[in-house]
């Protein structure tokens, strides 16, 4: 047997006085640093620590906080208008450190911009301001989702909701796939190759920002919503617009049947019946047939 080794009644004594009502909320390193000032040697760090951790009792000794775990948002959007997603970015200003921001809503649907602004700081009453312009325009959706940004948890932007009977729905904290229709076009708008490194002024950043929007909704054919445009779909010109591609493509296939495999349309023309944010898989169908 080891000369150093601690008897059962010196591990009893060091377990007893680590849970003592003075030492108990402290860890290991505080103990032996309290005990040497009072003129006492228990033992050594490490010592505790393994005599803690044999009755396993090497954890955070202090009490914690409870914090209730967050509900996932689900939400779903069968049609325009329904679901509208909204987040700030920054925009590069004319110097380093400095920058302007656009508050950009979308519908999740239709993909469509329904709002963009830009301005120098990021503020709950612009951000409300542009809410109510927008749903005089496009009507007042039934939910509005955001993650936790200062503007998007402000009173001011939950009384505006509150009073227009909008949910108000939020990403969980550090959860960027809540909110990934904000994201994937924040990553659009950034990662193409017009988008500059800085912008000259705030004019200059407005003026992008509306090209940019401009072309996104009414040029773009986005995969997400079978390659029509977010204002096809929007305004319901999608329809139409797939009965005369489907008539393009079987005029194609009776004119050269061996260059088709099948007799149908492709699956990437098909417009989604729905758009989710964090989809349960068991519950999708059911929702969308009841």
């Amino acid at each position: 047997m080891p000369a150093n080794k601690l008897t059962s009644a010196e591990r009893t004594h060091i377990l007893r006085v680590a849970n003592s009502p003075e030492f108990v909320d402290l860890p290991p390193i505080q103990i032996y640093a309290d005990l040497l000032d009072s003129g006492m040697y228990l033992a050594s760090i490490s010592t505790i620590y393994r005599v803690l951790a044999e009755n396993r009792q090497v954890k955070e000794r202090r009490r914690l906080a409870q914090h209730p775990a967050r509900a996932i948002p689900e939400l779903i959007a069968a049609s325009p208008g329904q679901v509208i997603s909204w987040d700030i970015t920054k925009l590069p200003g004319p110097v380093e450190g400095k920058y302007f921001d656009a508050y950009v809503m979308i519908d999740i649907y239709s993909r469509y911009i329904v709002g963009c602004r830009v301005h120098a700081a990021e503020s709950a009453v612009l951000a409300a301001e542009m809410m109510t312009e927008v749903f005089g325009l496009h009507g007042i959706p039934e939910v509005v989702h955001a993650d936790r940004g200062t503007a998007m948890t402000s009173k001011t932007v939950a009384t505006l909701l509150s009073d227009l009977e909008v949910t108000n729905s939020h990403s969980r904290p550090r959860t960027s796939n809540d909110n990934p229709f904000s994201e994937s076009w924040f990553k659009s708008l950034k990662f193409g190759p017009v988008f500059p490194e800085r912008f000259a002024s705030l004019a200059d950043a407005r003026r992008f920002m509306a090209d940019f929007v401009e072309g996104y909704n009414h040029t773009h054919h986005h995969t997400g919503i079978g390659l029509n445009t977010p204002a096809d779909v929007h305004y319901g010109l999608a329809a139409g617009k797939a009965k005369d591609r489907s008539a393009v493509l079987a005029a194609a296939r009776a004119k050269n049947p061996e260059r088709f495999s099948t007799n149908t349309d492709p699956k990437i023309l098909a417009l989604p019946s729905a758009a989710w944010i964090n989809k349960p898989i068991e519950k999708a169908d059911e929702k969308l047939a009841a």
